[in-house]
């Protein structure tokens, strides 16, 4: 029997983020598992007023903690790719992607200076590194340097609803966003460069006008000139811009729209791939990083750069009863291969390996 500290610092935010989410459901996910193991649930002091907040999830196994303790844990898992400075016995880390090595123009250079350097770090010290896809995996491997060895390919889950709005309803959410007639494009992550929306709005306006493009998410790097393409373009009426929803809502819009638009060029695992398909969405995407892994022959692809192959990819998602029936079954079926529990028996195989040795 082992005491395994999880860190669960990132689990905050009205607006989870991928790797928020992650923590929380692999957290509530180990705990179901029949194991003699227990855990702590760590937190870093810089979240000890968030203390009403923290997670309590069901489980025998399950200890709570607020700061670190090191001499208390056998095993130390950092669940989003920040170690703390305390150095323990052995010690697992999660890196969902390494963008700001591999592709630094995807970001600030003050950004990629000071991620890198944290992403290095924690890459150096860990005796294992679990990701979720074979394409970071590689990354680590070719690019950081890192020994195949130390590597766990783990992939994240994807919550499947019990039950999804009735047609009527999911029509009647979509006029209320871009009135009626009209078709629904959603795209979901943060507005900026990596994530390719302005090709995203330059396929756009290839199609008909009654498509409209509702954008998820907050301002990241490069925002600017999205914002300037659509003022340009006179895509204002077309375009909805939504910032950041809660999770509820953003289930509502994934089951109501007509389609999820995400040509992103690199993604350490591209979560909106899985939970659009998880809510019965076709999924146009890139064929790009580690989206294929995700996709696989349930969505339909586009090289990132050719607005034109992605307004043709679209349309045929939207406009083909054949092709949206089979993007449904197929998406949903591959949905439900990404469940939580695989992840934490996977992640937990990981822990008695260490352990073990």
């Amino acid at each position: 029997m082992a005491t395994i500290g999880l860190d669960a610092s990132y689990i905050f935010g009205a607006y989870p983020t991928g790797s928020a989410t992650y923590s929380r459901r692999l957290i509530e996910s180990l705990a179901e598992l029949d194991t003699h193991h227990h855990f702590l649930i760590c937190y870093r002091m810089s979240r000890l007023r968030k203390r009403r907040e923290f997670l309590r999830p069901a489980g025998t196994s399950i200890r709570m903690l607020t700061f670190w303790r090191p001499w208390r844990t056998d095993l130390f898992h950092s669940l989003a790719q920040r170690p703390p400075s305390y150095r323990f016995r052995r010690e697992v880390v999660t890196i969902h992607d390494i963008f700001p090595i591999a592709s630094p123009r995807y970001s600030t250079p003050e950004y990629a200076r000071r991620f890198s350097g944290i992403l290095r770090e924690a890459a150096a010290r860990a005796d294992r590194i679990v990701t979720g896809s074979q394409s970071t995996a590689s990354l680590l491997e070719n690019v950081c340097g890192v020994e195949a060895g130390r590597i766990r390919v783990t992939p994240y889950g994807v919550d499947v609803p019990g039950k999804t709005l009735p047609p009527a309803e999911k029509l009647r959410v979509r006029e209320r966003i871009v009135g009626r007639g009209n078709e629904m494009l959603l795209t979901v992550g943060m507005l900026e460069t990596r994530k390719n929306v302005l090709n995203a709005l330059r396929a756009l306006k290839l199609l008909p006008e009654r498509y409209r493009l509702v954008l998820v998410g907050g301002n990241g790097y490069g925002h600017e000139a999205i914002h300037a393409f659509i003022a340009a373009q006179k895509l204002e009426s077309r375009v909805h811009k939504c910032g950041y929803v809660p999770s509820d809502l953003l289930a509502t819009y994934y089951e109501s729209a007509s389609a999820l638009l995400f040509p992103s060029f690199e993604e350490g695992f591209g979560f909106p791939v899985l939970e659009a398909m998880a809510h019965g969405l076709p999924v146009v995407t890139s064929p790009t990083s580690s989206i294929p892994e995700l996709g696989g022959s349930a969505a339909l692809y586009a090289d990132p750069h050719d607005p034109c192959a992605i307004a043709s990819q679209v349309a045929r998602a939207v406009e083909s009863p054949e092709e949206r029936e089979r993007m449904i079954a197929q998406g949903l079926a591959r949905a439900r291969e990404f469940t939580w529990r695989r992840t934490a028996g996977q992640t937990l195989r990981v822990y008695e390996e260490l352990l073990g040795s």
